[in-house]
């Protein structure tokens, strides 16, 4: 692919990334019954929910502005995972009838985001990849 087509690419993964996260804020902040449901089962209800959902509008916010994308990502990757990880070790893959799909939004969004990390991983100032020129 060529530079212009990669750039666009990347910025409409990043969006994707963006609006999935935005998305599922309702049903947090507004106490849906299911988003409720799942918090509870893990232990989290009420501060978990409110807080996870708090830590995904800084990372949907974090991953469209251009500093920040790095950022962004690996802030996705972390809640993520740990979403990932609650499918499968406490509440399951399928939750309240819903055929898996929280479980495979969540995997989606992982591979999404450590597709962006990776991408602009010679953003990450800590870690000094920029090559010399």
């Amino acid at each position: 692919m060529n530079s212009q087509v990669t750039y666009y690419f990347k910025v409409l993964v990043r969006l994707l990334i963006a609006i999935i996260l935005l998305q599922t804020l309702r049903f947090k902040f507004t106490a849906h019954p299911d988003s409720v449901y799942i918090f509870t089962q893990v232990g989290l209800e009420p501060y978990g929910r409110i807080g996870i959902g708090i830590l995904e509008l800084i990372a949907a916010i974090l991953i469209l502005i251009p500093r920040t994308v790095w950022l962004g990502a690996g802030l996705t990757l972390g809640i993520i995972s740990g979403a990932i990880m609650m499918h499968l070790t406490m509440i399951g893959i399928e939750v309240k009838g819903d055929g898996g799909t929280l479980f495979y939004l969540a995997v989606l969004l992982f591979v999404l985001s450590a597709y962006i990390l990776y991408s602009y991983r010679t953003d990450i100032p800590f870690l000094n990849l920029k090559k010399k020129i």
